[in-house]
């Protein structure tokens, strides 16, 4: 189903938790809400399910009002499936019965309700755990029985709250390519939450980077992470580095080097953001600099350099060895102008 949100306001007390949001999530799209903690996104996924009631605005699944003035759906009438954290599954019944359990619930005799569990797990590559209880299943399977049983539900859109959040790095990276498979394969509607930017980058047809209840932008993470709308979502997302420039003829003057700039920013005044892959290091033209600081990252080292004039330090990668302290020569390769 698709999903609407039309100025969207949640406040608990003197707390807006959700401030005029708006989006419209295409059927069958993996859309993901990202944000720090406190920012609101998982208070807009309970007025999505309706766990909680809009204060204000408009929420539509598949064409039908849910929420709105005078108008609040329950959450066993909206068709979604919610994935917790904990993925809340009953310890003491199979995984084919924690499947079943939401078809038995609307009146389906236990034997179809079991043989519909199998095709739910079948879609999840878990026919072959049926039998096991939740306990003797990784955090990576006991998601997907958690996901097969939203579709038992009959659940055309999934809200899943964080779910890779108490994953060990190694499993949620396995359980992002599962995620996106899983996504293929059900055809469902997903919105997901997340304050992970590269969980986000990686599952997601669309992102809406959220900030005090409120979307900052919503693009492609492709779009998001090349062209941040403002500085709040620049420097939310991956590293980089504001910097004043002037604009002049498409290019423009940091501390007096000119630098190619990506679309048609206004000749003037503005302010543009450097990523680290944009910053070439080396032992000749550009700019004199001191390295502040370096990590080795594995195959590459991350590091901020010093720059007379301009502040803060700026950020840069590099494949050689880097030092702190040591003299560098930097080189600003293109830069993208933020939006006036």
């Amino acid at each position: 189903m698709s999903v609407v949100l039309e100025n969207v306001h949640k406040s608990f007390g003197a707390d807006r938790a959700v401030a005029g949001v708006d989006a419209e999530i295409a059927t069958g799209e993996f859309f993901c809400v990202l944000g720090a903690s406190g920012c609101g996104k998982s208070t807009l996924l309970r007025l999505i399910a309706g766990l909680e009631m809009a204060d204000q605005g408009r929420i539509a699944l598949g064409g039908q009002t849910m929420s709105g003035p005078d108008r609040h759906v329950p959450p066993e009438d909206r068709r979604t499936g919610f994935v917790f954290q904990s993925y809340a599954l009953w310890p003491h019944l199979s995984v084919r019965d924690n499947v079943a359990f939401p078809g038995e619930a609307q009146g389906l005799g236990k034997a179809e309700a079991r043989r519909q569990a199998m095709d739910h797990l079948e879609t999840v590559s878990l026919t072959g755990f049926a039998d096991r209880k939740p306990a003797a299943l990784s955090g990576g399977q006991r998601q997907r029985v958690a996901l097969a049983r939203c579709l038992a539900g009959g659940a055309r859109t999934i809200l899943m709250d964080e779910p890779l959040a108490n994953l060990d790095p190694h499993l949620r990276a396995v359980m992002e390519e599962e995620l996106t498979r899983f996504h293929r394969a059900s055809g469902v509607t997903t919105v997901y939450i997340t304050h992970d930017q590269r969980e986000a980058m990686a599952v997601a047809d669309r992102v809406a980077v959220m900030e005090k209840g409120r979307f900052l932008q919503v693009g492609t993470p492709r779009e998001i992470y090349e062209r941040p709308a403002n500085a709040a979502v620049a420097r939310f997302i991956g590293r980089g580095t504001l910097v004043p420039v002037t604009v002049d003829g498409g290019r423009a003057t940091v501390n007096g080097h000119s630098v190619a700039v990506d679309g048609e920013p206004a000749d003037g005044p503005a302010t543009a953001f450097i990523r680290p892959e944009h910053v070439t290091l080396g032992n000749a033209g550009g700019m004199e600099g001191r390295v502040g600081a370096a990590l080795y990252r594995g195959g590459h080292w991350e590091a901020t350099v010093l720059l007379p004039g301009i502040e803060p330090p700026v950020q840069a990668t590099s494949t050689e060895p880097l030092a702190a302290g040591e003299p560098v020569r930097v080189a600003f390769d293109k830069a993208w102008v933020l939006p006036a």
